[in-house]
């Protein structure tokens, strides 16, 4: 167990971490993810409140649909990644950082207040569900399905759905997750969650899995994550995130920072997120790309799955293209490397036929 943006979580359980990380790539593993912060938009101006904050499109979301998109600030800086899902029951469903959530919640609830001032109609709540993900191809579809009257075929990457899991009533399951894997996000009733999780695990291809397992799946998969591969020192331009602004939002440029990153968008940033692989020694935390091509690690682990070490970074833009060779530097000592292509591992989402 460890300490984690203020709780105390499982870094691996009794099979560790490699074996971990590799069932969840063949089978299926448990993440218990109730750290992150889980909050409710409601009101028929809830679109607006949210859109003055992120910069997706949230008005074009389907009902069910959602996507992730980003909290920045007026310096076009990334406060957060968010997914914000427009339910069917008349509410924004809003998963956030836990890292984050103090942060998030005060721009969150300030925003209210000065829209509530001027007369809209838009109010916030916490929820206090418990967050469980089932993660792995193929496994969970099986697995999930045998507890669901719905059809979890008809449930595409990004979609969301109310209903009763394993005899649990009110559960949102959420077609998404963290590790480049088919899997889902249960947002389930704090008060039923352990019993949801017990019955979960007693299928014999559902392992728990802990914060280890779950950085190196999502480095695999060239997610970023908050606090490392990106934050308010960095902008979409620069993360490679701009498929996460709507087309109508670059055009209206109402969202935070709207200014600063088209501008970097005309102008082409100055650094670029590239992914780095390199074999041989050198499987420690590591600190910098050098010396005759500037750049900044910022996550890195072996890859189980591939048995090369793997990192995410960013380099000056001249020097981004894949098959570029670089250097790691390793505990003082260097090692040659290469710029390959994101994501390492491919990933299985699903998508409805």
């Amino acid at each position: 167990m460890v300490p984690f943006a203020g709780w105390t979580l499982p870094l691996h359980y009794g099979q560790g971490h490699l074996q971990s990380h590799l069932h969840t790539r063949r089978h299926c593993s448990l993440f218990d993810v109730s750290h992150m912060l889980q909050t409710l938009v409601y009101g028929r101006d809830r679109v607006r409140f949210m859109e003055s904050l992120v910069v997706g499109d949230i008005a074009e979301l389907k009902p069910g649909q959602g996507t992730l998109t980003l909290l920045t600030n007026e310096k076009g800086g990334i406060t957060d990644d968010l997914i914000v899902t427009n339910t069917s029951e008349d509410h924004l469903y809003v998963v956030s950082n836990a890292a984050c959530a103090d942060k998030d919640l005060a721009i969150l609830r300030d925003r209210v207040a000065q829209l509530q001032a001027t007369g809209s109609d838009v109010h916030l709540e916490v929820s206090d569900n418990a967050l469980l993900a089932l993660q792995g191809s193929p496994s969970m579809a099986r697995v999930l399905q045998a507890g669901l009257s719905d059809d979890l075929a008809k449930l595409s990457f990004m979609n969301s759905i109310t209903t009763t899991v394993f005899g649990v009533p009110g559960c949102r399951v959420t077609r998404c997750g963290y590790t480049g894997e088919d899997g889902v996000e249960i947002s389930v009733p704090a008060a039923r969650a352990v019993e949801l999780a017990e019955r979960l695990l007693g299928v014999p291809d559902v392992w728990l899995a802990g914060l280890a397992a779950r950085d190196s799946l999502r480095l695999e998969a060239g997610l970023c994550l908050y606090g490392n591969d990106i934050d308010e020192t960095v902008t979409p331009a620069e993360a490679g995130l701009m498929w996460t602004l709507g087309k109508r939002r670059r055009v209206a440029m109402d969202f935070p920072g709207a200014a600063v990153i088209m501008a970097q968008v005309k102008e082409k940033p100055r650094r670029k997120p590239v992914a780095v692989a390199w074999t041989g020694a050198g499987q420690a935390p590591f600190t910098s790309l050098c010396p005759h091509i500037p750049g900044t690690v910022t996550s890195g682990c072996p890859s189980p799955c591939l048995g090369k070490n793997i990192a995410m970074g960013y380099v000056e833009a001249a020097h981004s293209r894949a098959g570029t060779e670089l250097t790691v530097e390793v505990r003082k000592k260097q090692h040659p490397a290469i710029i390959t292509k994101m994501p390492f591992v491919p990933t299985q989402y699903y998508m409805a036929k």
